[in-house]
């Protein structure tokens, strides 16, 4: 059996990587002239926090979510297994309660053990939510990493080509996010931006949510450079299927509640924006289609690497037995596409 996976974004990749494992004959093309230009994975947060989610996704995402800590440890090495925080300004605490309702695995911890654990947070913040189990990664690492693995294997990844000037192989899996609409037509696109900031005076390192009522916001750790430390901003999310930089509004939005984290961020300096249209369903969860001898996998929303491994072990088992009913598989789709 030989496969071509188009697109070279998070969730072409981790497909790539459960069928080669598997003895798959596998080969990648990538539209974009070069990695980096796949921009919803290039600006990910790199989050694998299922826990935090409860708040707002839908069970499978939490349940499933959990797989992807190990995944990403096996696959890439040594992974950042610090937990998460959750903070809500003074005023809003009932939100934090709320939250807590909605989520678990966490605990509660009050200002001296929020210090103990990010001590630049203390006397910022009297109460907070600390989910242990949860972790982080750099993806843009991971992506680089998981590149050199598929290689390892022989893999190809050929970047500049489309099916339109490239002869696949037996079975197609389409993994190209939001341009897929061309064939999925219920996707939907969800907008989202960030920044890269440096800052010489915060030292966190764990990611931490801030729930606003206006802006809510996470920070995650990205490294020591010589003269501060690097953290990922994001992310606004809107309505939106236009692409193009980040707006106005957004850039506001996300520096003010970095702000609200610690008034030092004020002197941080921003060295990117990034801003890319996420693909989502209605119901914000992941679909598997078979139209013939293509796959669709698609509608990761805004848990590209928290559900990417789940959705590539179901990709790879689907491809290898094709009465494998996996979670995401949308049957009524596929039996009136092939009618």
């Amino acid at each position: 059996m030989s496969v071509t996976v188009v697109g070279s974004g998070v969730v072409g990749l981790t497909i790539a990587t459960e069928l080669a494992e598997r003895g798959v004959d596998v080969e990648i093309i990538e539209q974009a002239p070069s990695r980096g230009n796949n921009a919803c994975s290039w600006f990910a947060g790199g989050m694998l926090a299922p826990w935090c989610e409860g708040d707002t996704a839908e069970e499978p995402v939490v349940r499933l979510g959990q797989q992807s800590i190990s995944w990403w440890e096996h696959h890439i090495g040594e992974i950042t297994k610090r937990g998460s925080i959750v903070l809500v300004p003074p005023r809003d605490m009932p939100e934090l309660s709320r939250f807590a309702r909605r989520t678990q695995e966490h605990t509660t911890i009050d200002k001296q053990q929020l210090s103990q654990l990010e001590p630049d947070l203390a006397d910022k913040f009297s109460k907070a939510l600390f989910f242990e189990k949860e972790a982080h990664i750099d993806p843009r690492q991971a992506l680089e990493i998981l590149e050199e693995n598929l290689a390892k294997r022989r893999v190809k990844i050929q970047y500049g080509k489309t099916l339109n000037t490239h002869k696949p192989k037996e079975i197609i899996v389409d993994a190209r996010g939001f341009a897929s609409k061309d064939s999925l037509k219920d996707l939907r696109g969800v907008k989202g931006e960030m920044l890269i900031i440096k800052s010489r005076d915060i030292n966190l390192t764990r990611p931490i949510r801030l729930i606003h009522p206006r802006f809510p916001v996470y920070i995650v750790p990205r490294g020591k450079v010589r003269d501060g430390y690097v953290y990922m901003v994001g992310a606004t999310q809107y309505e939106s299927e236009q692409r193009g930089a980040i707006t106005a509004r957004g850039m506001v939005d996300l520096l003010n509640a970095v702000y609200a984290i610690h008034p030092a961020f004020a002197e941080a300096e921003i060295l990117e924006t990034g801003a890319d249209v996420r693909p989502a369903f209605p119901d914000n969860l992941p679909r598997l289609r078979w139209n013939k001898n293509t796959l669709y996998v698609n509608g990761l929303f805004r848990h590209g690497f928290l559900l990417a491994p789940a959705c590539a072990h179901m990709a790879a088992e689907s491809i290898l037995d094709r009465n494998f009913k996996p979670e995401f598989m949308d049957e009524d789709y596929r039996q009136q596409s092939t009618s």
